[in-house]
């Protein structure tokens, strides 16, 4: 009886979160959430080395800035 309400539960919270993804202000945030992550990986990867608090903050302020050109 519980493992069925976990299953319903998931599947339930699979489907709010599938329906907000279509939400602008939510895409906003998935985008500003990839922006994030590649500025943290770029900048571990940059000749001087960062402390991830550095490469965190770092991260934060250019994540707020210019849309950055990404590599493919």
């Amino acid at each position: 009886m519980i493992r069925r309400a976990y299953i319903i539960a998931t599947l339930a919270l699979g489907l709010v979160a599938s329906a907000a993804l279509s939400l602008p202000r939510c895409c906003g945030i998935v985008s500003s959430a990839r922006t994030f992550q590649y500025y943290f990986h770029d900048l571990k990867q940059g000749a001087a080395p960062l402390s991830p608090v550095e490469r965190f903050v770092y991260s934060l302020v250019l994540t707020h800035g210019v849309t950055p050109e990404r590599h493919t």
